[in-house]
């Protein structure tokens, strides 16, 4: 029997490959966006061309309108919120909308849901930055990484929470909504604190998406700057592992309801985001990379690596693609769309 998903944010990068999984298989599909977001009306292009211009239905909508969402979320068995402001240097510049957008949007989609019939599933894309900058974590030093030397596995859910920057608020105050909308009203919701995502129809720029972005860069021959000492790690998870996870998380919904889970590459799946990336991408293209260097930038954490072992020990996922697999299809995405950029 088909499932009908309504995905917030459904034209940007995450949303236009789960969509495409979904219709893949033959299920019923609602995007929910409004469109502001360079290379989403491309997206909605490509998922017309791919699976047919009704395949899918398009509400051109903003989370901030709760009657909207709450015409939306009618009839659906399933909700995926990814709809959000993304940057944290933005949210410096406008704490408002930043908030208007990530918490008050979450809240309104949680609403819309509540008071549905169907009382759907809701999965939340939530960040890593809920953790802040992680001052209570001993930090190491190598000559082209840092490195937890107490925490091998990455930070696990039990990490205290630390709003860092107004992002981290607004996303953290979504985050937590999430979780008590499933204790206090019984709706099931799975909240995931995302770490670097990557893959095709990524239209990364340099304040979001910086691993698409070096390599969209690169291609295009487009200025690259490295913001502290190019040492920070990230653990890194190409899409469709993303996707996996949440196919997973809903199909064992009776033990995932009301939890939180890191999600990322885990420790397998880590690089400094020049010293190490570097060179790899100038191995990809053949040539020395040229770049800028700037000062460090407000709640960049020297180490981001996700523990994921309870979404392994809870529904069995673990990533299956590797980092350098991984940016090659990226790079082969990105090769073959170059006139997008």
């Amino acid at each position: 029997m088909s499932v009908k998903t309504l995905i917030t944010g459904g034209a940007g990068f995450i949303g236009t490959n789960y969509a495409s999984r979904l219709l893949a298989r033959g299920d019923e599909v609602v995007l929910f966006d409004n469109l502001s977001r360079a290379g989403t009306p491309r997206n909605i292009a490509w998922l017309r061309d791919t699976y047919g211009g009704s395949s899918f239905v398009l509400l051109e909508a903003d989370v901030r309108d709760a009657d909207a969402l709450q015409e939306a979320v009618r009839g659906v068995d399933r909700v995926v919120h990814l709809a959000a402001q993304v940057a944290v240097t933005t949210s410096v510049e406008d704490p408002r909308s930043d908030f208007e957008i990530n918490a008050r949007g979450t809240l309104n989609v949680l609403e819309a849901a509540r008071q549905s019939e169907k009382q759907p599933l809701v999965i939340f894309s939530s960040t890593n930055k809920v953790y802040g900058d992680l001052e209570d974590i001993r930090v190491a030093e190598g000559e082209d990484s840092y490195f937890f030397p107490d925490n091998p596995e990455g930070i696990s859910e039990t990490q205290l929470l630390d709003f860092h920057s107004p992002y981290g608020c607004s996303k953290g105050t979504g985050d937590q909504y999430v979780r008590d909308y499933h204790r206090i009203f019984g709706l099931p919701t799975v909240v995931f604190r995302q770490s670097c995502i990557y893959g095709p129809h990524q239209f990364g720029i340099e304040d979001q998406g910086w691993v698409a972005w070096f390599v969209i860069a690169a291609v295009t021959g487009k200025p690259i700057t490295i913001y502290g000492d190019g040492k920070q790690v990230r653990d890194l998870l190409y899409v469709d592992d993303l996707l996996t996870a949440y196919d997973m998380a809903a199909a064992n919904i009776d033990k995932t309801a009301g939890q939180i889970y890191n999600i990322g590459g885990g420790a397998e799946n880590t690089l400094s985001i020049w010293k190490e990336f570097g060179p790899l991408l100038e191995k990809e293209l053949g040539r020395e990379i040229p770049v800028a260097r700037e000062s460090w930038r407000p709640g960049d954490q020297r180490v981001f690596i996700a523990d994921i072992r309870k979404a392994s020990r809870d529904f069995g996922w673990k990533p299956r693609i590797g980092v350098e697999e991984g940016i090659r299809k990226l790079f082969e995405w990105v090769r073959a769309n170059q006139d997008m950029f």
